[in-house]
């Protein structure tokens, strides 16, 4: 499990102003907030941040001023334009605790021949430990042929890891690929049907 440490700033000033401010200086206003605890305001440096939110559910330890937690981060608000960060909760977790996460399915190999695969799940819902929340899982399609079938309960999950979708959820089918209709056989079924 990616955990990364970031150097975090207590925050005492609060509103848009507040918030433009920070972001000027290149950083992401934050919440931490869970077990029960008073939410905490705080500033993380942007670049970090942005690095490190480029993993699934990667595990942040917070260090700074009256803070040493580790957390996950549960909402990331973007500017819808540039993309940039503008706010991040931050759920606190403890060792050994589990959570409920989103982790990705990687599809591998290729099927036979013209077959396709037709993916209706890219993320599978776990519930795992804080500290061992797996980067993902891997569903093997090489060599399947049209008619194989994976449901998110024949996903073997890592061990410690509990399924929390249903187990009956399609993830993905191998399907036969559309055939197009070749052009002299479109072309004498529409003669066909103009002589009808």
């Amino acid at each position: 499990m990616p955990d990364v440490a970031i150097h975090v700033e207590p925050r005492n000033e609060f509103g848009k102003g507040a918030a433009r401010k920070i972001r000027r200086a290149h950083k992401v206003p934050a919440v931490l907030y869970g077990h029960g605890t008073e939410p905490r305001h705080l500033t993380l440096p942007g670049h970090e941040l942005l690095l490190a939110l480029r993993t699934p559910n990667v595990l942040i330890h917070l260090q700074g001023e009256g803070v040493d937690e580790i957390a996950l981060p549960k909402g990331v608000q973007r500017d819808p334009i540039k993309g940039h960060l503008e706010h991040v909760d931050l759920l606190l977790v403890k060792r050994g605790e589990k959570v409920t996460v989103e982790i990705p399915i990687n599809v591998l190999g290729e099927p036979i021949g013209s077959a396709i695969v037709d993916q209706q799940l890219v993320t599978l819902a776990v519930e795992a430990e804080a500290t061992r929340i797996p980067t993902g899982v891997d569903v093997d399609v090489a060599g399947k042929d049209a008619g194989f079938v994976v449901s998110a309960g024949d996903i073997t999950l890592p061990e410690g890891t509990t399924l929390v979708d249903e187990p009956e959820a399609l993830v993905l089918q191998v399907i036969a690929a559309p055939v197009a209709a070749l052009p002299e056989e479109a072309a004498a079924e529409g003669e066909a049907e103009a002589a009808e």
